[in-house]
């Protein structure tokens, strides 16, 4: 009998080949996303210092429905706000394994919209 991978376990994989070519600098950090069933967040990550710079997610916005287009673009808006505030403004993106479409590409799109570059 074959064995069955789960879901995360391939997310993983595809998330440990992104990151092979994707690194967060000190110049412009990496702009990570994590996305669950319910709700989705961002960090800004500065991979050198092995630091997390700026954090936002569906949870400490307070969101009713932490899981839909609408929330993952007010993720977007508040991480590029925090980053404009500590003067980021480039990043690299990191879509975390995941595709770019749906909540991952609505966020990436409203922080692009907010003024962060990548």
């Amino acid at each position: 009998m074959i064995k069955q991978e789960s879901r995360n376990v391939l997310r993983k994989r595809r998330h440990a080949r992104v990151r092979k070519t994707v690194s967060g600098s000190a110049t412009s950090p990496r702009l990570c996303v994590f996305r669950s069933n319910a709700h989705i967040e961002a960090q800004i990550i500065n991979d050198e210092l092995g630091v997390t710079l700026a954090h936002a997610s569906s949870v400490a916005l307070k969101l009713e429905n932490g899981g839909n287009k609408a929330s993952a673009a007010l993720v977007g808006e508040a991480i590029a706000k925090l980053a404009l505030e500590k003067q980021i403004n480039k990043v690299v993106f990191d879509r975390g394994g995941y595709k770019y479409h749906g909540r991952v590409k609505a966020l990436a799109e409203a922080a692009r919209k907010a003024g962060l570059v990548f």
